[in-house]
């Protein structure tokens, strides 16, 4: 049996993702990227072998992706996480027409066609009040590990107005809020309708269709996939569990083995010393 890897070296997390030719999950690992990206991807890919009872010669290809991408030096290919997003989203829910992906430091619309090509895409701007690291912030500045968020926000009401343009602006307005007394429960609930609000210019840019599927570590608080759905008056996609993180891994490893297959029926003999960027 044939096997392969999706490392996603994420801005703030990096996920491994080994997968069999017949599709199946047999190990998978995760761990703050932090700032030594080879060694980090390297601890994941072993960690997720071991998870699957696997050695490194068992592996027939790796695939790199994310902002890191470039980084594993392990890797038979880099490959966008645009594109591996897509490839993920369309094995877990073939009619998806339109990806959201909110992570750490970025947040990414995309609109794909049937063939699960990415024919259109938006990145938020540079401010940290667009990604899930304002929601982060968000909750350390009041006490709350990002552990305690999805309970957290289980309890609110309400949610608390927080319009702030930027993280800088929008850190004023939540410690406004407390000096007045504003339970914290609503203000992590208006913290995540304002994220929300900016995912929905990102979508209109694409020029969004249904079927809509959210991703990224972000949709791990349901919160966040409550307000989506009101805001788009629709139903929306959300993989199970921790696999809203691992999507994007998924997605590589997928297209590892179609690579794969195709470099086999060329007669191509697969090493993964050669690295290629697609």
């Amino acid at each position: 049996m044939n096997y392969t890897v999706g490392i996603d070296v994420g801005s703030t997390y990096t996920k491994a993702l080994i997968l069999s030719d017949d599709f199946s999950i047999v190990g998978k690992a995760v761990a703050n990227t932090g700032f030594k990206l080879a060694e980090v991807s390297r601890k994941l890919f072993d960690l997720s072998l071991q998870q699957a009872g696997l050695e490194d010669s068992d592996v027939a290809y790796v695939v790199a992706t994310g902002f890191g991408r470039h980084m594993v030096p392990f890797s038979n290919v880099a490959v966008t996480d645009l594109t591996s997003s897509a490839r993920g989203t369309a094995f877990l829910f073939p009619k998806t027409r339109t990806v959201l992906d909110v992570g750490g430091q970025t947040m990414k619309a995309s609109r794909l066609d049937e063939t699960a090509k990415v024919r259109s895409f938006r990145l938020n701007d540079k401010c940290a009040a667009g990604t899930g690291a304002f929601i982060e912030k968000t909750a350390r500045y009041m006490g709350y590990s990002t552990e305690e968020i999805g309970p957290l926000v289980a309890t609110s009401k309400t949610a608390v107005p927080i319009s702030g343009v930027c993280a800088v602006f929008a850190e004023s307005e939540v410690i406004n809020q407390l000096s007045m007394g504003a339970p914290p429960a609503d203000i992590m609930h208006g913290a995540i309708s304002s994220l929300v609000d900016r995912s929905m210019q990102l979508m209109r840019r694409v020029k969004m269709e249904p079927e809509y599927t959210l991703i990224g570590g972000i949709l791990r608080f349901g919160l966040m996939e409550r307000v989506v759905r009101e805001k788009l008056n629709s139903d929306v996609n959300v993989p199970e569990g921790d696999m809203v993180q691992f999507t994007t891994a998924l997605g590589a490893a997928i297209l590892g083995h179609q690579r794969l297959r195709k470099l086999k029926e060329a007669g191509v003999e697969v090493s993964r010393v050669a690295k290629t960027v697609a």
